[in-house]
């Protein structure tokens, strides 16, 4: 499915929509899962100009996905049939005038001990607490 990129007609700016959702993982995910999601991710949120924060903890996840609107509903269908989770409970979902996460294809935190794998994009969550990223990726799902 093509994707277009809306603009607002008399600015030519992109406009964004973030949303955030938080799922439960089909089953508990190791390193080498972890690892392949996050490639096909970036990999897919790269071909629709989506940026974004996943954060799996506890086999539960929270992800901020943000982008071109029509983008944005692309993936959201995508993850809504996705069996590597269930349980989808869209937390937030509207218009924003800017990236939070525009740094990444998609940054992501879980662990600490992921620290040694040196991957470009994580944030550790560990005893001390939540890198800043995922801070902000949490306080986007409470909010």
């Amino acid at each position: 499915m093509p994707v277009t990129h809306n603009t607002w007609p008399l600015f030519g700016v992109i406009m964004l929509e973030r949303l955030v959702y938080r799922s439960k993982a089909t089953h508990k995910l190791g390193s080498l899962h972890l690892f392949n999601l996050l490639l096909q991710c970036r990999k897919r949120n790269r071909e629709l100009g989506i940026t974004g924060h996943l954060l799996y903890t506890e086999e539960i996840f929270v992800q901020c996905i943000e982008g071109p609107p029509d983008a944005v509903e692309v993936l959201w269908r995508s993850l809504k049939h996705d069996d590597r989770h269930y349980n989808l409970e869209l937390l937030s979902r509207g218009p924003e005038s800017s990236r939070r996460f525009g740094d990444w294809s998609m940054a992501f935190s879980t662990y600490a001990h992921f620290n040694k794998y040196e991957i470009p994009g994580f944030f550790p969550v560990d005893e001390a607490g939540m890198s800043e990223a995922a801070q902000r990726c949490a306080a986007l799902a409470l909010a």
